[in-house]
């Protein structure tokens, strides 16, 4: 399967009704994010589908793989493009036999036993980081060289997670990632379609310079 991670939008819902919430992930397909991944830890089963579908209706106009954050069930539910799983989640050889072999399966990683055990399973992309303190959640930040070990130490491919906005995205140059999730500078961006394409841009210019 194939998938372009360059623009990794992670949701958050802040304080948005839901319509503002859909406007902004809808604005954000439309000007170049190329990848959507619902992060709805707060949310009931039900409210977490309902969310799920409204937002697959957004990110299938444009052609964009949804992504869902831990819940193999609401993936498959929607009908979504894969999942997203931490450390605390069913394992990724479960995952992956109740999702199939035709889902996308990303993991978070911050060790080269943890990428191993993760590629073993079946995973198709790599979380690495947190390159940068993040408010969306308590996390370990790790240098540099240590994120670089991770992402060079198998051929799945990895996005950076962790705290990436477009002033410090350039701490990816020389990493080997292909691309970045963002959060907060998406979704709290006062323009969101302007915000869009300066990350697009920048992180073009990173992966080119690879």
């Amino acid at each position: 399967m194939t998938f372009d991670l360059s623009l990794y939008l992670v949701t958050g819902h802040y304080d948005y009704s839901d319509e503002e919430f859909l406007s902004i992930i809808d604005m954000a397909c439309q000007n170049g994010v190329t990848i959507v991944q619902l992060r709805e830890k707060e949310l009931s089963t039900h409210d977490f589908y309902e969310l799920a579908v409204k937002v697959k209706e957004v990110t299938d106009k444009y052609n964009v793989p949804l992504i869902i954050n831990d819940r193999a069930d609401i993936c498959l539910a929607v009908d979504a493009a894969g999942v997203h799983i931490g450390d605390n989640e069913l394992p990724v050889d479960v995952n992956r036999k109740i999702l199939g072999p035709d889902k996308i399966i990303g993991v978070s990683v911050k060790t080269k036993k943890r990428a191993e055990e993760a590629r073993d399973g079946g995973a198709d992309y790599f979380g690495v980081g947190a390159f940068f303190n993040t408010d969306t959640k308590e996390t370990n930040v790790l240098s540099k060289e240590e994120l670089m070990e991770v992402i060079q130490h198998t051929d799945v491919p990895a996005v950076g997670i962790g705290g990436l906005k477009e002033h410090n995205l350039d701490i990816l140059k020389g990493t080997g990632v292909k691309g970045a999730a963002i959060v907060s500078e998406i979704m709290l961006a006062e323009n969101v379609s302007e915000k869009v394409n300066a990350l697009k841009n920048k992180i073009d210019t990173i992966l080119e310079d690879r």
